[in-house]
């Protein structure tokens, strides 16, 4: 099911008896249990009618038997089962001759309770019964995880859905600063949006005044610097990554540049360059294009084939394979040295 419409149909009071909310992405699943718990009850029903309920402290019989509880002057009460993934055993418990105890509940729910699962990082089988049940009398959401590649795309949709905009360059930034983590991702774009102060865009200075990322010194830049020969940029970056390892360490910069240089290899081999059709295949903003464009013209295709051989093989000694002794600079001296051969 769709966020967007699920949230609206919560708002519409256009509620269930069950909602299962199950993935790989907490942020969804902490985002759609606040929101069932700030919107049902009023503050004055809660206290008497909103439960919360940790997976690794009950039983699912415990859980069940608060779900079929009246409300007390209310229309419902609320039964939020946190970590439900702890329960997964009893939940998933499935016998040829009887039903488990949560689908017999999902057949029969209590009409007048609302019972949330936070089923993290993992999901149920769509075979099994108890899904069906599930299904069939209640909602069931799958938070599926946003992938790196994806996370610029996502900042850029959040920010405009708080009535701002956010360079290309500052959403990479946040992206290679913050990963793929949403929640880490959200606090930081409501700490940016506190100090705007009339201003509608998010830029890299914003970013590198409030947050501690630097716009000159990051992966971004220094891909950017040896996409365009610029070898002695690309060296001040990779002295200033060698001095803040903690912010910049070298097994997170190598993969970084590991997927330009092989995606520089993939520009090489399209037919099609247009700047749409480029974006397409690289799964890359159209405003980077640019970037991959004038890196094959730096570098032909064998010598692109040549510096992806070399990130592998520093990859592998920053992981301490083949390598014990040489520290960071010296790796990043070793790539510097071969991509200029």
């Amino acid at each position: 099911m769709e966020l967007n419409p699920l949230l609206q149909d919560i708002k519409q009071r256009k509620l269930k008896p069950i909602y299962f909310l199950m993935g790989e992405e907490p942020y969804y699943i902490d985002k759609i249990s606040e929101y069932l718990s700030d919107t049902i009850l009023t503050e004055d029903e809660k206290a008497f009618n909103q439960t919360t309920l940790y997976g690794k402290d009950v039983s699912l019989d415990e859980v069940l038997s608060t779900a079929k509880r009246f409300p007390m002057m209310a229309e419902y009460q609320v039964v939020l089962v946190k970590e439900a993934q702890d329960l997964s055993r009893e939940i998933l418990a499935q016998s040829d001759k009887k039903k488990n105890q949560l689908e017999a509940y999902a057949e029969n729910p209590q009409a007048t309770t609302i019972l949330i699962f936070c089923y993290k990082y993992k999901k149920l089988d769509k075979r099994k019964r108890v899904y069906k049940a599930i299904a069939k009398s209640g909602v069931i959401f799958e938070s599926k995880k946003i992938y790196e590649n994806q996370i610029p795309t996502w900042i850029k949709d959040e920010v405009k859905r708080r009535g701002y905009n956010i360079s290309p360059k500052a959403a990479h930034l946040l992206t290679e600063f913050l990963g793929n983590d949403l929640a880490k991702i959200t606090n930081e774009i409501d700490k940016l949006e506190l100090i705007l102060a009339g201003r509608n865009e998010i830029t890299p200075e914003i970013i590198e005044e409030n947050i501690g990322i630097s716009k000159d010194f990051n992966n971004f830049e220094l891909q950017k610097a040896f996409g365009v020969k610029d070898y002695t940029k690309a060296y001040r970056i990779i002295e200033y990554f060698a001095q803040n390892q903690k912010n910049h360490p070298i097994v997170l910069t190598i993969p970084i540049l590991y997927n330009f240089f092989s995606k520089v290899l993939l520009y090489h081999g399209l037919k099609d360059k247009s700047k749409g059709s480029v974006a397409k295949a690289l799964k890359v903003n159209p405003y980077f294009v640019a970037d991959y464009s004038t890196a094959a013209n730096h570098y032909p295709m064998r010598e692109v084939s040549g510096i992806v051989a070399t990130l592998r093989e520093i990859d592998m000694k920053s992981k301490g394979i083949n390598s014990v002794s040489a520290t960071p600079i010296d790796l990043y001296k070793e790539l510097l040295f071969k991509i200029r051969s």
